[in-house]
Formats: C-alpha cells, sequence, structure tokens
C-alpha cells in the first residue's frame, strides 16, 4: 500500500539526546560527558521500569527522576532548582542538522511524531526547534498512560490518524521502539547513526572504554529482537525518495 503518513521517534530520532552535554558540562565541569549518557540510559530504563510496574509518570518526571539518579551515583550535589534547570535541556534538544530539511522534503506527505515525550516537553521541543508548522499531529504515550514498546502506543498512531499499520512509516533510531512498532506491523526505517563495523573501530582503538562509546554500544545498535527494520538508511534525508516511490 501506499505511504500515506511518515511518523517519527524524537528523541535520538529528530533530536540529538547528546546536546545536552553542554549544559551538563557547564554545570558540572569535568562530568558532562559521563552525566550525558548515564542520564539517557536511566531514563529509558524508568520508562520501562515503570511501564513493567504500572506505575506511570510522565516523562518529564521520569527525566528529572534519572537525572537526580546520575548525580548522586556519581555523588555530585545538586539543589531541586539547578537539577530542574539541567533537565530543561530536554526541552531544548537540537535537531539533527539534516531534519529541517528532510521534513520540507517529505511534504506534502503527512508528517507526525510519535513519542515518550509528555504533551508539554514535546510543544516545546517543536516549538523551540521551528518544526510546529511542519507536523500534523503530535502524539504522547501520555494519552494511553505507559511507555514504548507498549502495543498500545502504535495502536494509537493509528488511530489518530485514521491511517491503518500498512499505511504508515515509522522512522526511529532506538532500538526497542522499532522492534515495538515491527512487531505491531508497520512499516519501518531505521536511521544508523553509527554502523556497527565504525563503532567496532571505535573500541579497538581505545585505551578506555568512555561513556560515550558505552552509550553507543548498548543504545545505537541493532536489536537482536527478531524484528529488523525494513529500511535502515543513516540519514533523514534519504527518506523523501523512498517515500515518493511508495506515494
Amino acid at each position: 500500500m501506499p505511504i500515506r503518513a511518515v511518523v517519527f521517534d524524537a528523541y535520538g530520532t529528530l533530536f540529538d539526546v547528546q546536546s545536552v552535554a553542554g549544559v551538563t558540562d557547564a554545570a558540572f565541569p569535568g562530568h558532562g560527558e559521563t552525566i550525558t549518557q548515564i542520564w539517557r540510559l536511566k531514563q529509558l530504563e524508568y520508562t520501562w521500569l515503570r511501564a513493567l510496574m504500572g506505575r506511570y509518570e510522565d516523562f518529564w518526571s521520569v527525566t528529572k527522576a534519572s537525572l537526580d539518579f546520575t548525580l548522586k551515583t556519581l555523588g555530585l550535589a545538586a539543589t531541586p532548582e539547578l537539577l530542574a534547570r539541567v533537565a530543561a535541556a530536554y526541552d531544548a534538544l537540537a535537531l539533527y542538522p539534516e531534519a529541517l530539511a528532510a521534513l520540507r522534503e517529505l511534504k506534502p506527505t503527512r508528517l507526525a511524531i510519535f513519542s515518550n515525550g509528555s504533551p508539554a516537553m514535546l510543544t516545546n521541543l517543536t516549538r523551540q526547534a521551528g518544526i510546529d508548522a511542519l507536523l500534523e499531529t503530535v502524539i504522547s504515550v501520555d494519552e494511553i498512560g505507559t511507555y514504548k514498546p507498549d502495543p498500545r502506543g502504535y495502536r494509537l498512531v493509528e488511530e489518530r490518524l485514521g491511517l491503518s499499520r500498512d499505511e504508515i512509516l515509522f522512522v526511529s533510531s532506538n532500538g526497542f521502539d522499532i522492534a515495538g512498532a515491527r512487531v505491531y506491523g508497520m512499516t519501518v526505517a531505521r536511521i544508523e547513526r553509527v554502523t556497527s563495523q565504525a563503532l567496532r573501530d571505535e573500541l579497538a582503538g581505545a585505551a578506555v572504554i568512555g561513556p560515550k562509546s558505552l552509550f553507543k554500544a548498548l543504545r545505537m545498535q541493532e536489536e537482536q529482537l527478531g524484528e529488523n527494520a525494513d529500511l535502515t538508511i543513516s540519514s533523514l534525508s534519504e527518506l523523501a525518495p523512498y517515500v515518493a516511490a511508495r506515494r
């Protein structure tokens, strides 16, 4: 069937989660890279734990709690005010360099975001990046009270757009999200920002494996869950030709 809508994950797909590093290092000089990586790893872990326990709290709460965990683990003190200011970096993440042009090139295809982010976080994020006018809708897991990759989230995307899963191309760089969308039956494009060979070369040449390299190994590689993306590309700019051929 033709692709009638392209739906994007937000964090790590359109927006670079590594772009908080300037804020974390300014707040805690010399610790920015370590904070950035542990924070994101724990942020995702807390979404999965809360989903499994049936104890949902929105992504802003999860973001603050995972930052608090990170700072306490590293022995770094922060007032509630400083914690909130650093956490707010997730409301001002940088778009990947090719993202804005890629979204424009995909028009007139319907475009949307489906994200773990809370509605307020996603509103702030898309407005500050200047992409809100390009999107038909922004869908948050807040509406179902649990986190990806729960199948109810991908069903919500279908319902909101009024389309079948066969008419939607879902785009993500996150392995758990890719697997979830594929299990649900969506066509999925994976953004491979770090190839397996590039990572192996990086690790082989390192005397010590640093936090950023470890993050690439844990969160930026293809998961071995028996569900692979239909399309693997290195950049968002490669989407437009694929969609045009399926329009």
